[in-house]
């Protein structure tokens, strides 16, 4: 499982990589007992946080895309945000785009976490210590590192024949 996990967070820059193992390892110690559901989907690489094994459990995640991870708060428009960390608009999903794993350890932030878990205190208590669990990998998938266009060169701008009206 550890070294099928690795593979996929390998297939980032090694600085969205070292983000997301962090990221992890913090959410683990806040998360200590229940399951990590791992998806390896077309878009991005989910980690949720469940106290049971079904999808429909998941209260927390953690997402890698290509330039940044976010943490995703699954009933997010119903905890108490007073300082407007939460963003989006729907009607229950939050999420934080996190700059570092240390954004993790922000007293307002971590209080969020706790908010969100809070309901959910006695099905983790009664959960076993936390299990990592593949449940999707998509075949296809984007690309999980940034995509950067090249610009073309001075020689190809040349070749390259634009239509005139002399050439109708």
């Amino acid at each position: 499982m550890t070294s099928q996990v690795n593979e996929f967070i390998a297939k980032y820059t090694p600085e969205i990589a070292a983000t997301v193992k962090r990221c992890r390892q913090k959410m683990h110690s806040l998360v200590p007992s229940g399951y990590e559901l791992i998806y390896e989907n077309y878009n991005a690489l989910g980690f949720g946080f469940a106290p049971s094994e079904k999808t429909s459990s998941v209260v927390l995640s953690i997402v890698a895309y290509p330039r940044w991870v976010t943490l995703f708060f699954l009933k997010g428009a119903s905890l108490v945000d007073p300082q407007s960390l939460l963003e989006g608009t729907g009607s229950q999903v939050r999420s934080i785009r996190l700059k570092s794993p240390s954004d993790l350890d922000i007293p307002s932030i971590k209080n969020l976490i706790q908010q969100a878990l809070e309901p959910y205190s006695d099905a983790f208590s009664r959960a076993p210590k936390i299990k990592s669990i593949v449940k999707s990998v998509s075949t296809r998938q984007r690309p999980r590192r940034p995509v950067t266009k090249e610009p073309m060169s001075r020689s190809s701008k040349k070749s390259e024949k634009r239509p005139t009206r002399n050439d109708a």
